[in-house]
């Protein structure tokens, strides 16, 4: 089966034993808007607030992502078969900003993973690729503290993150956000931090 990815060129390309290739790229809202559609419209990514829009609802909020400097979107492709959606963000441009010390070196960072497949969820899987993520974000973008909002009732999330040696902050209210572009309600969101010589200690 031939790759439909193979002539998108990656921000970052890593292979892991075991696990196989990982390949970060620029997501394409027109492109990819049904595999994302198709994601964000699940029961189970309701924290991720897009449950409601249309395919095409969704291709504009990444088109207009696409315009901004601080904020990015990134499809990441294992073995050719899309896993999950990567957003990046500087935290000093994002409303998470009034809600802690920003320093120099933060990035913002949502994942959202792909449904497990017909195989069902597999251990280890989460962490090897969040791994490569890690290494795109902290050593590949050169930044050295990873900042993390989940919503305070997703628990799931909140304990993936900790396992991977994320530090909580505090719990915080997440201001709205009413703009021409960007509508964001109030959110209550757990911060946590990952520290670039955490993630790749020795």
């Amino acid at each position: 089966m031939t790759d439909p990815y193979a002539s998108r060129t990656p921000v970052h390309e890593q292979h892991l034993d075991g696990f196989g290739t990982v390949r970060i790229l620029p997501l394409d809202p027109a492109a990819d808007a049904a595999v994302v559609h198709g994601w964000v419209r699940e029961e189970r990514a309701a924290f991720w607030g897009m449950n409601g829009l249309t395919q095409r609802q969704v291709t504009d909020v990444y088109a207009h992502m696409a315009t901004l400097d601080t904020h990015h979107a990134f499809l990441i492709v294992k073995d050719g078969d899309p896993v999950a959606l990567l957003q990046t963000y500087d935290p000093a441009a994002d409303r998470v900003s009034e809600c802690y010390d920003t320093e120099p070196g933060d990035i913002g960072v949502h994942l959202l993973l792909a449904p497990a497949g017909t195989g069902g969820a597999r251990p280890g899987w989460t962490a090897a690729l969040s791994g490569a993520l890690m290494a795109y974000v902290l050593l590949g973008l050169g930044r050295t503290r990873i900042v993390v909002d989940p919503d305070v009732d997703n628990e799931k999330a909140i304990a993936r993150f900790l396992k991977q040696g994320f530090t909580a902050g505090p719990a915080v209210v997440l201001p709205e956000v009413d703009l021409p572009d960007v509508y964001l309600p109030e959110k209550k969101a757990q911060l946590a931090f990952l520290r670039r010589e955490v993630a790749f200690a020795g």
